[in-house]
Order: C-alpha cells, then sequence, then structure tokens
C-alpha cells in the first residue's frame, strides 16, 4: 500500500515505528500537502460571494494550482520513501576488499545524490505553496485570511523540515565541492524564504502598510525562491551528466 492510501491513524503508527519509512521527508511532504490544501480550503469559502466575484476568475485559478500542487504534494511522500531504498541497499554492501569499498562508494554517492532530489522537490513545491497561501491572503475571503496564514506557516514548517534532510545527505557525499556548493544555495534561499515569509506576516496578518511587498519587485523575489528549488532539484536528480543542463530542464 502506498502511503497516501493509508489513513491517518496507520501513517501515524508507521511514523512512530522503527519501521524505516515513513521519515523527515515524507512527513514534509504531507504536511506541505496540508498547508496547501488549507489555502485551498479558503479559495473554496471565497468562490460564489458577490462580495469576490471581482476577483472570482485569480480565484478559481489558485484553486486549480493549490489542487494540482497537493497531489504533487501527495506523491512525493511515497517518492521520498522509493529513495531511501537504494540508500538503505547501499549502505549494506560489502567493503571488505578495495574493489568491494571503490563500488560501495560510488554506489552510495549515487544514491545520497537521489535522496537528496526529493526533499529538495519538496522544497521547491512548498515554496509555491507559501505563494498561493499570500495570494490567498490577498484576495480571499477576510473571514479566513487566518487559515490562509497557517497555511503558509505549515509549508514553511515542511520547507525547513524537508531541508534538513537535505542537508544530512550532502554531508555524507565524498564530492565536498559538490556538497558544500548545494548546502551554500539551499542555505542562502532558505533564508531569503524566511525573510520573504517574515514580511508576508508582517503585511498580511499584522496589516503593514508596504505598498512594495504587493508589486513586482516582491512577486520577483517569490518567484526567484521557487526557481532555485527547482534548479536545486535537478541538479540533485542521479540521471547522468550535465546536471545544469537537467536543473534547468527541471
Amino acid at each position: 500500500m502506498e502511503m497516501k492510501d493509508l489513513s491517518c491513524a496507520q501513517f501515524l503508527a508507521q511514523l512512530a515505528s522503527k519501521a524505516p519509512t515513513p521519515g523527515g521527508g515524507g512527513t514534509a511532504a504531507l504536511v506541505g500537502a496540508a498547508g496547501v490544501a488549507l489555502g485551498n480550503m479558503v479559495g473554496c469559502l471565497t468562490t460564489g460571494k458577490k462580495k469576490y466575484v471581482a476577483v472570482e476568475a485569480d480565484i478559481q485559478a489558485l484553486n486549480a494550482r493549490a489542487e494540482a500542487l497537493r497531489l504533487e504534494l501527495e506523491a512525493l511522500v511515497q517518492a521520498d520513501a522509493d529513495a531511501f531504498a537504494p540508500l538503505a541497499a547501499a549502505y549494506g554492501l560489502p567493503k571488505d576488499t578495495p574493489e568491494q569499498a571503490a563500488h560501495k562508494a560510488a554506489v552510495l554517492e549515487a544514491a545520497l545524490d537521489g535522496a537528496s532530489a526529493v526533499p529538495l522537490q519538496i522544497m521547491e513545491k512548498c515554496a509555491e505553496g507559501i505563494a498561493l497561501a499570500g495570494q490567498y491572503a490577498a484576495k480571499g475571503s477576510v473571514l479566513a485570511v487566518s487559515d490562509a496564514g497557517c497555511a503558509a506557516v505549515l509549508c514553511k514548517a515542511a520547507l525547513q523540515a524537508a531541508s534538513l534532510n537535505v542537508f544530512i545527505n550532502t554531508k555524507l557525499m565524498a564530492d565536498r565541492t559538490r556538497a558544500a556548493a548545494l548546502d551554500a544555495l539551499r542555505g542562502l534561499n532558505l533564508l531569503s524564504m524566511i525573510a520573504y515569509h517574515t514580511c508576508w506576516d508582517l503585511v498580511y496578518l499584522f496589516g503593514m502598510d508596504w505598498s512594495w511587498y504587493r508589486g513586482t519587485g516582491a512577486y520577483i523575489w517569490q518567484q526567484s525562491i521557487c526557481w532555485t528549488f527547482i534548479l536545486l532539484s535537478g541538479f540533485c536528480f542521479s540521471l547522468g551528466r550535465r546536471p545544469l543542463r537537467r536543473g534547468l530542464t527541471v
């Protein structure tokens, strides 16, 4: 049975056990999916209301993207579990001879690469979830603005949790230059995301009158966060050479 088909009670029981999966990455994806679903709820509470007829089309577009994003995050719960299997197998390889040790090192490096890709995708999707929550807060029902805020906070927490799973894998990579570069870019982008979300809180939850935050500059800032995570996820797919091209393709 796939992770997304487990009941809440079954998922939590398995999470609490010594089973290898789900773990932190899968949980992060699930929390992110919950955040996106909560934002979608704000949209559903807004559509059909006369007061919001001017933004009806915008809200419906947001709802369509939120539904697709939630399904993507649900799929990443299973993808994280699947990515752990090669890593677990790599740890179990023998290393008694120089040939075995070299083979294990190569297989482990590739497995770490793949295991980093999924949480980076989770981070990317959660960054988009935060952006959607901002749109719901700006255009959705004022009666549900706290729900939009909760959606953003859940996605933020999921993004930060996923980042820890990236770090633990890059920490074990033999290619320290590449691992350090990935960690540095991930860390800087994470700080940028936290700063963006702090501004979001101040504007939409505490009423700060920052017109610049609703303008083009803030939108470009938001999109730069999302696209950097997309690029990072492409870099970490162990699908051969040319990581830059893979990153741009993803």
